[in-house]
C-alpha cells in the first residue's frame, strides 16, 4: 500500500518470467506494438507513445534534453517533491529555473504561471506534477495548459503517479510532453517509462540543443514506427512483456472502470481518515489525487510506530517526505490495489491507532 513501486498481480509476473527473447525477434515487437495501441487511451491522446529504457525520473531528464537547449529559461511549480525534480534536473543541465508554487500546502494556480510567464517572457517552457506523491495533490494541468498554449510555451507533465490511474486528457487539455512509468499504476516492475509528444514538443525537439543519444527521442519515434515496431536498443525485455500485459488487463477491466475504482478507493480512505479523526497532511489542498493519499497524525502516534505496527500486520505503507516526515504517513491506493485492499488498511490503522 505505498505509493509506488506498486504490487504486480500475478497474471503480469508470470508474463515477465516467460524465456528471454531476443530484442528483433516478431515476439517482441508484437509486445511493443500491444504497448503503442494500448497506453495512448491511458494519456488521452491519438499522439506515438515513446518508451524509453529509464526509470520516471530518467524521462523526465531525458524529456528536458529533448526540448531545450542549455541555457534555456525555464519555470517549474514545486509544491512538492516530484514538482520540485523538474527544477533540480534544470539545474543540473544548466537551464534557467524559475520556481513558483513552493508551498507544498497548495494547489498549483493558473494564475500564478500567468503572472510568471508575464515577468520572465523568455520561458520556453514550464514543468509540473500532474499528481505528487509527497503531497497527494492533483494539479490542474488543464488549467496551466491554457495558460502555456496561449503564450506558445510548452507544458511538460510528470504523470508518473496517476496516468493509467486518473483521467489525463493530453490532446484536448494541450498537453505538450507527457510521462508516465511502469511501476505505479501500470502495475509492473521497475525500469521501463512513456513519453507522449504533442506536435509543436516534436517540433522543439528538432531544435534542441543538448548533446543526447541514449534517449534520443526522434531515433526512438523512428524505430517504433516502423512497419514491425522496434526498440531502438536493447529493452528490458522482461518490463516490456509486463507491461504489455498489465495494459490488457487494464483493458478487460475498462479504462473508465478503472478511474472509478481509484477515485472509490480514494473516497474510502478520506471516510475512514475522517472516522478516526486525523486530517491530511495538506488540509489547505483543493484538488486531491485519487491514487495516494497523506495523512497526518497525532503527536502521540509517531508516523515510524504506526508504519511498524502495520507492517506486523502485512501492510506496508508510506512515510511522508522531508518536512512532513516526524507528522504524517502516505497510503497508495493505485495499479492492482482493490477496495478490499483498502479495507483491510483501514482496519488495520484502526486497530493500531485504538486498539481494537
Amino acid at each position: 500500500m505505498t505509493p509506488g513501486p506498486t504490487r504486480v498481480p500475478e497474471r503480469v509476473l508470470r508474463a515477465g518470467a516467460r524465456p528471454m527473447i531476443h530484442h528483433r525477434t516478431p515476439e517482441c515487437s508484437a509486445e511493443i506494438a500491444t504497448i503503442l495501441e494500448l497506453l495512448p487511451p491511458l494519456f488521452g491522446t491519438r499522439e506515438t507513445v515513446l518508451p524509453v529504457h529509464a526509470t520516471g525520473r530518467g524521462a523526465m531528464e531525458a524529456t528536458l534534453c529533448n526540448l531545450l537547449a542549455p541555457g534555456d529559461s525555464i519555470g517549474v511549480c514545486c509544491n512538492g517533491r516530484f514538482g520540485g525534480l523538474w527544477g533540480k534536473l534544470g539545474d543540473s543541465l544548466g537551464l534557467r529555473v524559475h520556481r513558483i508554487a513552493t508551498n507544498w500546502d497548495a494547489d498549483v494556480e493558473p494564475a500564478d504561471v500567468e503572472r510568471l510567464l508575464a515577468e520572465h517572457p523568455d520561458i520556453r517552457a514550464v514543468a509540473m506534477a500532474y499528481s505528487d506523491t509527497s503531497t497527494a495533490v492533483a494539479n490542474d494541468v488543464a488549467g496551466v495548459a491554457r495558460v502555456t498554449r496561449a503564450r506558445d510555451v510548452l507544458l511538460l507533465v510528470d504523470g508518473v503517479s496517476s496516468i493509467g490511474g486518473m483521467p489525463f486528457a493530453f490532446d484536448d487539455w494541450g498537453v505538450d510532453a507527457a510521462i508516465t512509468a511502469s511501476q505505479k499504476c501500470l502495475m509492473s516492475s521497475p525500469g521501463l517509462s512513456f513519453v507522449v509528444l504533442s506536435e509543436r514538443a516534436r517540433t522543439a525537439n528538432a531544435k534542441a540543443g543538448f548533446p543526447r543519444s541514449y534517449w534520443d527521442f526522434a531515433e526512438i519515434r523512428r524505430a517504433v514506427t516502423k512497419a514491425r515496431s522496434e526498440p531502438a536498443g536493447t529493452p528490458p525485455i522482461h518490463c516490456v512483456m509486463q507491461v504489455g500485459e498489465a495494459l490488457r488487463m487494464i483493458h478487460e477491466e475498462g479504462i473508465e472502470t478503472v478511474f472509478r475504482r481509484h477515485a472509490e478507493m480514494a473516497a474510502m480512505v478520506h471516510r475512514g481518515m475522517a472516522s478516526l479523526g486525523l486530517e491530511h497532511q495538506c488540509p489547505s489542498l483543493t484538488r486531491r489525487a485519487t491514487t495516494v493519499t497523506a495523512i497526518a497524525l497525532p503527536p502521540d502516534h509517531p508516523p515510524a510506530q504506526v508504519r511498524d505496527a502495520m507492517r506486523a500486520q502485512g501492510l506496508l505503507v508510506a512515510g511522508a517526505l522531508e518536512h512532513f516526515q516526524p507528522t504524517a504517513f502516505r497510503i497508495g491506493h493505485m495499479g492492482d490495489i482493490r477496495p478490499a485492499d483498502v479495507e483491510r488498511t483501514l482496519d488495520a490503522l484502526r486497530e493500531t491507532l485504538t486498539g481494537r
